[in-house]
C-alpha cells in the first residue's frame, strides 16, 4: 500500500465571513481530528485555538464582510495537526498587539485570542503580511 504524503492529506474548508462556522468545523476538522487523537486536553487545545483564529480572520481581517472568504487547510497525521487560517483581509502587525496579560489591558473586551493560541498550541506562526495564522500541535 502507498504511504500518503502530507499534501495529498491536506483538506481545505473555505467558510463565508458570517458567524455559524463553529459546526463546520466541528464536523471537520475536529471530527478528522478524533480518529487521529483522543487525548482530550489536545482536543480542547485544538478547538479552541482554532475558534479564535477563525474568529479573528472574520472579524479583525474580514471585518464581518460575508463577501470574503476565509481559507482552513489543515494536514492530520499520526504526530501532529496543522492548521492554516487565511482570511482577505490586508493583515497585520504582531508586534502592535497589546499584551493582555499586563494591568492596563486585563478588562478589554478583545485582544486575547492571539494570546489563547499561542498557549495552547506548539507552534504560531504567521505570514509576511499578516493575513495567515498557522497553528500546530503535537501528539507524540
Amino acid at each position: 500500500m502507498e504511504e500518503k504524503t502530507l499534501e495529498e492529506a491536506t483538506k481545505e474548508i473555505k467558510i463565508k465571513s458570517n458567524q455559524g462556522f463553529e459546526e463546520k468545523i466541528e464536523r471537520e476538522i475536529i471530527g478528522d481530528l478524533e480518529k487521529m487523537c483522543s487525548e482530550k486536553n489536545i482536543l480542547f487545545s485544538v478547538r479552541l485555538a482554532l475558534g479564535e483564529a477563525v474568529f479573528n480572520a472574520i472579524k479583525h481581517g474580514n471585518k464581518s464582510d460575508s463577501n470574503k472568504t476565509v481559507i482552513i487547510n489543515y494536514t492530520i497525521n499520526d504526530s501532529y495537526i496543522k492548521i492554516t487560517v487565511e482570511d482577505e483581509g490586508g493583515g497585520f502587525d504582531l508586534n502592535t498587539i497589546p499584551d493582555p496579560t499586563t494591568k492596563e489591558n486585563l478588562e478589554l473586551e478583545h485582544g486575547r485570542g492571539i494570546f489563547l493560541m499561542n498557549a495552547y498550541m506548539d507552534e504560531v506562526k504567521y505570514n509576511e503580511k499578516g493575513n495567515q495564522v498557522t497553528l500546530v500541535k503535537y501528539f507524540k
